[in-house]
């Protein structure tokens, strides 16, 4: 095992582990990373040698706190068929753990963001701590929720999903479970005796011995105006029902106004489709759709550039308010990629 490597893999005791290896970049996601970690998991699907996969991230900051956003902006800026491959080869492997056969236990401890999400949160045991900083945050950089993101938004409780897709804001360990992002909750000082106890003795042991019962989730707390405010046609009529209603709503109203206003507005409707959907794949091929029409458009390149590049923090967006934004402007993202994501079975 090299311990340069991006994705360490190592087998002991029946149990494959895979360790996100970047911990400077909080573990963001590669093309050869999604590479790595598709070969592994197909090798160990019919390895008698393998009967669990546990995921975690090197260093304490977190699991994986998405895809590598600065390489997709030069590569959007050079036409964008590098990034257009790695969210074909990175959706196809999402499916992939979602329909995983043997368990696949994730740590999603400390920051769990985009990519990183669509790493864990298909598995079939997914671990959050009282660290846990989790969310789809798209919106903020003129892009849209994506790896199988919008399948879970579309399925939590209520309108919680759409608050978390419209602001881009973070969401607890606690909230996670709430959500249906996560099942279990193992405080941050048991981790590493969870992981151990895994290899050890199994999935379901390591469980019972360290597995406890979640804080209360705030977000529930809050559902009630989330569900009334969240319920309106588009997303100006949202934040006009947030301003409304004044205090926290208040503030998600003022995260959703600096958000990308088309990306925004194709977030909402891509939740409200994924919920129309009847698998997972479904919704990975509709957001394969949305993901390549924000490749080429203005806010994605701008939103990297104001974020990451430039880290000047104002984003020049095109549409430049909600209101600007037209039916038209927002199915557009919704075309056939042309060729739409196909998966390996197909």
């Amino acid at each position: 095992m090299d311990e340069n490597e991006d994705v360490l893999v190592t087998v002991s005791g029946g149990i494959g582990h895979i360790t996100l290896n970047r911990p400077k970049a909080i573990n963001s996601l590669t093309h050869q990373m999604v590479g790595a970690l598709a070969r592994t998991l197909k090798a160990w699907e019919h390895d008698d040698a393998v009967d669990a996969v546990l995921l975690t991230g090197a260093g304490d900051r977190g699991l994986c706190a998405g895809g590598d956003v600065v390489a997709i902006y030069h590569d959007a800026r050079a036409g964008g068929s590098e990034t257009r491959q790695f969210w074909h080869d990175e959706y196809v492997l999402n499916a992939f753990i979602g329909r995983y056969p043997k368990p696949y236990v994730a740590v999603m401890n400390g920051i769990t963001m985009g990519g990183g999400v669509g790493v864990s949160a298909h598995g079939s045991v997914r671990v959050v701590t009282d660290t846990t900083k989790m969310a789809m945050p798209e919106v903020g950089i003129g892009f849209i929720p994506d790896v199988g993101g919008t399948y879970l938004l579309a399925r939590t409780p209520g309108l919680l999903g759409v608050h978390a897709a419209l602001t881009g804001a973070p969401f607890s360990g606690a909230d996670a479970i709430a959500m249906g992002f996560a099942d279990h909750f193992v405080p941050q000082d048991s981790i590493a005796a969870f992981t151990d106890a895994v290899a050890a003795d199994g999935v379901d042991a390591a469980l019972a011995a360290h597995a406890q019962e979640p804080p209360p989730s705030a977000l529930v707390a809050q559902r009630d105006w989330i569900d009334r405010c969240y319920d309106r046609a588009t997303v100006a009529d949202i934040v006009a029902a947030l301003r409304e209603h004044g205090g926290d709503a208040g503030d998600a109203a003022d995260l959703i106004a600096s958000r990308s206003p088309i990306a925004a507005s194709v977030a909402l409707e891509a939740v409200r489709r994924a919920a129309e959907l009847p698998t997972l794949e479904d919704v990975l091929r509709l957001e394969f759709r949305t993901s390549c029409a924000a490749l080429r458009s203005h806010d994605l390149v701008e939103g990297i550039r104001a974020l990451l590049i430039d880290k000047d923090k104002n984003p020049r967006w095109s549409p430049d308010s909600l209101a600007a934004v037209t039916p038209a402007d927002v199915e557009a993202y919704f075309v056939s990629a042309d060729p739409d994501l196909q998966f390996d079975e197909e």
